[in-house]
C-alpha cells in the first residue's frame, strides 16, 4: 500500500494542475470505486460537475481536494458549461478564481493499487480506468484526472469537512482547519507542522505493545507503513518487537527523528516503487527502493555490521531487521 511519501508525491503533482480548475464532467466506470461515497454514482457526478477545486491536501496516506460551493441555480446547466470554449473559462466564467469555499471535499484513497494520473484530453483512456474527471484550468486549459485502480481497493468520495480539534490546518497543502470526516480519526503524521512530539511520546508509552505495532497504528501516528517502519527502526537500532513502555524517552525521540529523516529521503527520491502500481501523476516510478537498508533486504549483509538481514512474519506481512544491531533491550532509564 502506498505510504506517506508516495501519497505526497501524488499530492504535489496534482496541486499545480488542479488548484483553481473547474470540474466540467465526471464519468464513473466502476461503482466499486465509490464504496466510501454515500449515495449512487449519479449523486457523485451531479455534486461534482461545475465545482471548483481549491487545492490538494494530505494527511498521512489520505488525500483530498477541497471543493468550491456548488454552482448557483442561475449558473448555466452543466451541458452548457461543458460546451463553453476554454477561453471563456480562462476569463473567469464558471471558474474557481474567486470561489466560495464549501465544507466538502473529494476524498481520494489509493488503497493497494490506486493511481491518480494527469492525462491530456486526447490520450486514450487507461485500461483500468475507474473514474475520470475532465477539468478546465484558467492557466493550463483542459486536462483530465484519471483514477486507475487494478485491485479496486481504492476509492473516491465526496465527504463533509469538519473542524480540527486543535485548530491547526487539516493537512499539508491548504491552511483551512478542516479535515474530511472520513479522515478525522487519523492522527497527524511526523512531517505535519502541527504534529505534537510530546503528546506522541506520551501516548507511545501508554500503548504497551511492540514498537512496530504502535508505529503502524494510524490513530497514534499516520503515514508510516511497513516499509518505512522497518527502515526507521533499522536506522534507530531498535528491534521491531521492543515493548513501547521499555523505551527511554531519548530512544523514542531518536526513533522519531529517524522516521522524519527516512520519510524526507523517500520523498526526495519520489517514493518507493517495487512494481508499476506506485507511480506519480505522470506515471513515473520512484527510486527509494535503491536506498533501502532493511526492508526487502533479507539475506543481504546489513549495511552497518555486515551480518545478514533477517525477515520474520509480522501481522500477515514481514519485518526486516538486523538481529545484531537491533536487539531487544530490557527497560532503560526513563
Amino acid at each position: 500500500m502506498p505510504e506517506l511519501p508516495e501519497v505526497e508525491v501524488v499530492r504535489a503533482g496534482l496541486e499545480p494542475a488542479v488548484t483553481g480548475a473547474v470540474i466540467r464532467s465526471v464519468a464513473v466506470y466502476d461503482e466499486r470505486s465509490l464504496r466510501r461515497h454515500v449515495g449512487p454514482s449519479e449523486d457523485f457526478v451531479e455534486r461534482l460537475e461545475g465545482r471548483g477545486i481549491l487545492g490538494a491536501v494530505r494527511r498521512g496516506k489520505f488525500l483530498w481536494l477541497p471543493l468550491s460551493a456548488p454552482p448557483a441555480p442561475s449558473v448555466p446547466k452543466m451541458q452548457e458549461i461543458v460546451a463553453q470554449p476554454v477561453e471563456s473559462v480562462r476569463s473567469g466564467a464558471g471558474s474557481a478564481e474567486s470561489p466560495a469555499f464549501s465544507e466538502e471535499a473529494l476524498v481520494v484513497h489509493l488503497g493497494m493499487s490506486g493511481q491518480v494520473l494527469l492525462r491530456d484530453m486526447q490520450q486514450p483512456d487507461d485500461a483500468l480506468l475507474r473514474i475520470r474527471l475532465d477539468l478546465v484550468h484558467p492557466t493550463h486549459g483542459e486536462l483530465r484526472v484519471a483514477f486507475v485502480d487494478q485491485r479496486i481497493f481504492g476509492s473516491m468520495a465526496i465527504n463533509d469537512l469538519v473542524p480540527t480539534p486543535d485548530g491547526a490546518a487539516g493537512g499539508f497543502g491548504h491552511p483551512a482547519a478542516l479535515v474530511p470526516a472520513q479522515v478525522a480519526h487519523i492522527a497527524r503524521d511526523p512531517l505535519d507542522p502541527a504534529f505534537d512530539d510530546d503528546r506522541f511520546l506520551a501516548d507511545l508509552r501508554k500503548r504497551k505493545t511492540g514498537i512496530k505495532r504502535a508505529m503502524l497504528d494510524q490513530g497514534l501516528v499516520s503515514g508510516i507503513g511497513n516499509i518505512y517502519a522497518d527502515e526507521s527502526l533499522w536506522a534507530a537500532r531498535i528491534h521491531y518487537d521492543q515493548p513501547t513502555d521499555t523505551l527511554s524517552r531519548a530512544r523514542a525521540r531518536t526513533l522519531l527523528t529517524e522516521v522524519r529523516l527516512v520519510l524526507a529521503k523517500a520523498l526526495a527520491e519520489g517514493g518507493t516503487s517495487f512494481d508499476a502500481q506506485y507511480v506519480n501523476v505522470n506515471g513515473a516510478s520512484g527510486y527509494f527502493s535503491h536506498s533501502l537498508n532493511a526492508y526487502g533486504q533479507q539475506d543481504k549483509p546489513c549495511p552497518r555490521c555486515g551480518r545478514p538481514i533477517i525477515r520474520e512474519s509480522f501481522m500477515n506481512r514481514g519485518s526486516h531487521f538486523c538481529a545484531f544491531c537491533q536487539r531487544i533491550r530490557s527497560a532503560t532509564a526513563r
